[in-house]
This record gives C-alpha cells, sequence and structure tokens, in this order.
C-alpha cells in the first residue's frame, strides 16, 4: 500500500507555470513506477507523463511535451510536474498515480496501482 497526496494546483493565467508535487507514504517509494494523468471536465483520463523508479528515464505525452517536466526525489517520497507555458486546454484535475510493479514507462491508467484524490489546475485567457 502507498498513499498519495497531491498539491500545488491553482488559477494561474496562459503562459504562467505551476509545480505540483505528490508525496507518498507507506511503502518505500523507489518501489514504484509513477504517472501523472489529468482528467477535464467531461472528459476521459489522459496520460500526461510517466517516470521510472529511479528516475533515469521519463516520457511525455505529445501535448505536454517540452512545457511540462516529471521528476522525483525518493528520499523525500516526492514526485514533481513542473508546467511551464501553460495553456487553457491545461485545465483538468491533476492525478499522480503509482504502480507497484515492473519497471519502466507506463501510459495506461489503467496500469497503476494507487492513486492521489487529485489536484485542480484552471489556465485562464
Amino acid at each position: 500500500q502507498v498513499q498519495l497526496v497531491e498539491s500545488g494546483g491553482g488559477l494561474v493565467q496562459a503562459g504562467g507555470s505551476l509545480r505540483l508535487s505528490c508525496a507518498g507514504s507507506g511503502r518505500p517509494f523507489s518501489r514504484f513506477v509513477m504517472g501523472w494523468f489529468r482528467q477535464a471536465a467531461g472528459e476521459e483520463r489522459e496520460f500526461v507523463a510517466s517516470i521510472t523508479r529511479s528516475g533515469d528515464y521519463t516520457f511525455y505525452a505529445d501535448s505536454v511535451k517540452g512545457r511540462f517536466t516529471i521528476s522525483r526525489n525518493n528520499d523525500k517520497n516526492t514526485v514533481y510536474l513542473q508546467m511551464n507555458g501553460l495553456k487553457p486546454e491545461d485545465t483538468a484535475v491533476y492525478y499522480c498515480a503509482a504502480k507497484g510493479s515492473g519497471g519502466y514507462i507506463y501510459t495506461d491508467f489503467r496500469m497503476y496501482d494507487y492513486w492521489g484524490q487529485g489536484t485542480q489546475v484552471t489556465v485562464s485567457s
């Protein structure tokens, strides 16, 4: 078991930046592949970014590549999502997720075992 708590969401103007954090507790954080997903109102949950257990490899959705950066600090049991150049279409509830088995990158939300409660990001035009 691992518990995940996101923070850092809010309201920002287009072109602005936010950094989301996801703090984990329970099992050792380094055992989990981590991902960020988002869900806009009336839409399906979509993949944003994923990072391997060690943090050596990352992968991004095309829609955020070059603007968002996922990172992790296993000593602090935390994964981050730095979001720059925000656009109104980035508005959504952002969720972090943990996968307890496997060792690479996963983009399908159904592959993840644990989820946070989500944090709202709203980008105004």
